[in-house]
């Protein structure tokens, strides 16, 4: 009996020093099997073996557990419980918060890697805070930077307009996307970039929805927009394909990772004023 209740506090003692290990080499992330499917590694020392140049970042807590973001050199291989997978193949596998926590990770630990020096100055960065740098020369402060981006869903009558744009990886048809430049609003960024990419004119924008997209840094924002006239005239350089499709003949669509996927789903079923 006491041998039992030593071993429970043991247990017990660890699990409360436990934290979330998000180790990653280049976009793949390492996850620990369970009888359940799979997780992130919950332990109280790395789940692996961390050199002294091995990027390690403090993430904010998940489910009252500590988490840090990893990043060693090598991939986990040789190690049965451990299965290392790209982080946009672990939508649906991972539970939706440990999903989004591995992306923060994802991207911090990219921005940590891309301000390594001053950009005024030259000389070293280092971290000030868990989200900022400071520069040891000139005192220079930088925080992760995003990269935002605007998605359209555009409406004719019952059809909607969907693109294959030429760095799909696959045969699937998505919705016209752009990054918002310098001095415009992102109502000003549909209409720039449905015209830019297919000569077409919208009217009735409106927000719908916004993701995280750590590919590596950015922020999608969704609107649906009302085809206000034009002949669709495709801007070769970024797209390969595209035209109106109603909902009985769609031809393949994105996964449910993006919220492409998410507007057209909406659309599909009668969501979207």
């Amino acid at each position: 009996m006491i041998l039992r209740l030593h071993h429970r506090m043991n247990t017990e003692n660890s699990l409360s020093h436990a934290m979330y290990w998000f180790v990653f080499c280049k976009d793949e992330l390492l996850l620990e099997r369970t009888p359940d499917g799979y997780g992130i590694p919950l332990q109280a020392e790395p789940p692996v073996p961390l050199a002294a140049w091995h990027t390690q970042l403090v993430l904010p807590d998940l489910d009252g557990h500590a988490s840090r973001a990893v990043r060693i050199d090598a991939p986990v291989t040789g190690i049965p419980r451990f299965e290392m997978k790209g982080l946009r193949a672990c939508f649906g596998v991972l539970s939706p918060a440990l999903y989004a926590h591995a992306g923060k990770g994802a991207e911090l630990l990219y921005w940590d890697g891309n301000t390594r020096f001053c950009g005024v100055c030259g000389a070293p960065m280092r971290l000030h805070t868990h989200i900022s740098k400071r520069c040891t020369n000139c005192g220079k402060e930088v925080w992760p930077q995003l990269a935002t981006a605007i998605i359209v869903l555009v409406r004719r009558k019952d059809e909607i307009l969907l693109v294959h744009a030429n760095n799909f990886r696959g045969d699937y048809y998505g919705l016209v996307a752009g990054f918002v430049e310098t001095g415009e609003s992102l109502e000003e960024c549909v209409r720039r970039e449905v015209w830019e990419e297919t000569r077409i004119r919208v009217t009735n924008i409106r927000y719908v929805a916004s993701q995280p997209w750590p590919y590596p840094c950015g922020l999608m924002t969704g609107f649906v927009a009302d085809y206000d006239g034009g002949e669709i005239c495709l801007q070769r350089e970024e797209l390969g394909a595209g035209g109106w499709y109603d909902k009985n003949h769609l031809p393949p669509i994105p996964g449910k990772v993006s919220l492409a996927r998410r507007l057209i789903d909406a659309w599909l079923e009668g969501q979207l004023a």
